[in-house]
């Protein structure tokens, strides 16, 4: 879609629509987001939510930087051996249930990105999101497969009697309406933080933590606070971008995987052996870095200077062979991420940016659903190394510095970036869900744009490719590599393993005119703009 003045991209036409509409009548692209951010926990509660967290990366119009992590933390009463059984071996218990949750940070979030730099109420921009709470919206089909899919957990719990009121899921067509979900929203445009973090909405969250096991206590929500942090900066070929520091690692990752790439002279023809490579190679060994060095900074010391440093890039080139694939256990090998996750990416007619990505981790989060409240909780604490050295639900293997800590924040993959050209104006807004597929699948959109010189929807509908170090394998998608490339890269070495569909991506770039915005071709969505 082409929009002269905002744009919104999301996973949620409804959501994409509110977002638009709110600058259309005067917001900017922060009350926008917000809007946008709890119209989703209406329309996208696989992803969209108030019971997780997320990260959010603004560039305002007049340059200034931000970025806002109000990713969920580890409960006080949280352990480093939480989910192993007596013998050592690794429980489901931090996936599936109550034990699995941490304290939620995306209402917080939202508030305090509003209260800084929004120009409307909490009340005006939450008010769309309770409408269709309490109206109800039409499901689609897409919405009633992911309910089938997750149906053998989410009936596990009380969001059954909402999403599978007669037995099986609801189809699509169906009116949804959400009352108690409407009630909880009305809370919090009502009383502010403490219309969630206090008083009834917190009651019911503390007496499902309390009916199933769990741990989140009233203390932990009081002491939730979401923490305003310097962007990571990195450039490439002259652009620059902006992107999530830690307790992300997606700034952090994304950057080292780029300067790697940037001590070629040239880039290698796209879709050539030589290109399928040297990705790899380069995102390898950022993976490799991640997965042992990058965690909550208020916990471990992360290197992220010599990360980031164009030095370091260029002692890591040369340790790629132009001619083989460099096994991972023969680097210095040291570390995975949930899957249902969203992105969406704001620009508003003054210019401002606000890159967001938001999750619960899991499709539905941990299942577990806040009866009378309306909303699932996250299962984040599987993002935590529940056993340093064992892969998590996303196959990532993390090290010690993401064990399992009381108030820790757990390592994420989630990159929302904002992109500038060389002289400085705003190119693009980006960002996705996939677990570790999220920073390889937005470095490399990236790359289309900047090094191929495609247009962002050619970019986005490119072939994409993964490595996260471990498993040693360079995943592709189904089409996206000619026989001869395939084999090329298996000769050099290349443990090869084909998949459908890697990551899911929602981006703005500036175009003559005003704004493209193109949500994920691999599935649903919606840009919508004025």
């Amino acid at each position: 879609m082409f929009a002269k003045h905002g744009m919104v991209v999301s996973n949620s036409e409804i959501a994409s629509r509110v977002g638009s509409d709110i600058m259309r009548h005067g917001g900017n692209a922060i009350d926008a987001a917000v809007a946008v951010g709890f119209a989703m926990t209406v329309t996208y509660p696989a992803a969209g939510n108030i019971g997780g967290g997320g990260f959010m990366v603004i560039r305002r119009s007049n340059g200034e930087s931000v970025a806002l992590d109000y990713r969920e933390t580890a409960p006080a009463a949280a352990s480093r051996n939480m989910y192993l059984d007596a013998s050592g071996q690794l429980t489901n218990k931090s996936i599936v249930g109550h034990l699995a949750v941490g304290v939620p940070g995306s209402v917080a979030g939202m508030i305090a990105a509003l209260e800084k730099y929004g120009t409307m109420s909490l009340n005006d921009v939450i008010a769309p999101a309770i409408e269709l709470a309490e109206r109800g919206w039409v499901i689609d089909s897409a919405f009633s497969r992911g309910l089938s899919g997750d149906s053998a957990v989410l009936t596990r719990f009380e969001g059954r009697r909402v999403f599978y009121p007669n037995g099986p899921a609801l189809a699509a067509g169906a009116r949804l309406a959400q009352p108690e979900l409407a009630w909880t929203l009305r809370q919090i445009a009502e009383r502010d933080l403490a219309g969630f973090y206090e008083g009834p909405v917190a009651d019911s969250l503390v007496a499902e933590m309390q009916r199933g096991g769990g741990i989140i206590t009233r203390e932990d929500l009081r002491a939730y606070t979401p923490i305003w942090r310097t962007p990571i900066r990195g450039t490439y070929r002259g652009y620059s971008f902006l992107s999530m520091p830690p307790a992300s690692s997606g700034g952090i990752t994304m950057t080292e995987a780029l300067n790697v790439l940037e001590t070629y002279e040239r880039p290698a023809p796209f879709g050539s052996t030589l290109w399928a490579h040297h990705l790899a190679e380069a995102y390898q060994r950022a993976f490799i870095d991640r997965n042992a060095k990058i965690g909550d900074a208020a916990f471990v010391a992360v290197p992220q200077d010599t990360l980031t440093s164009k030095a370091y890039a260029r002692a890591l080139r040369s340790t790629i062979d132009e001619r083989r694939h460099t096994p991972t256990p023969q680097l210095n090998m040291a570390a995975r991420d949930a899957m249902h996750t969203t992105h969406y990416s704001v620009v508003d007619g003054q210019g401002n940016a606000v890159a967001v990505t938001t999750t619960l981790n899991g499709g539905f989060g941990s299942g577990v659903w806040v009866r009378g409240a309306g909303f699932f909780l996250n299962n984040e604490m599987d993002d935590f190394a529940a056993r340093p050295g064992s892969p998590n639900m996303f196959g990532l293997v993390q090290g010690e510095q993401n064990a399992v800590a009381p108030r820790k924040r757990m390592l994420s993959a989630m990159t929302p970036t904002v992109v500038l050209d060389p002289s400085g104006q705003l190119l693009m807004v980006i960002g996705g869900a996939g677990g570790p597929t999220i920073i390889t699948g937005t470095s490399q959109v990236v790359l289309n744009v900047i090094d191929y010189h495609m247009s962002l929807a050619d970019a986005m509908r490119a072939p994409r490719l993964h490595h996260q170090s471990l498993p040693d394998s360079l995943t592709w998608e189904r089409g996206g590599l000619t026989d001869a490339v395939a084999d090329s890269l298996r000769a050099m070495g290349h443990g090869l393993r084909a998949t459908r569909a890697l990551v899911n991506i929602n981006a703005i770039m500036r175009v003559r005119g005003g704004w493209e915005g193109v949500h994920e071709p691999r599935s649903r969505g919606s840009a919508a703009g004025y």
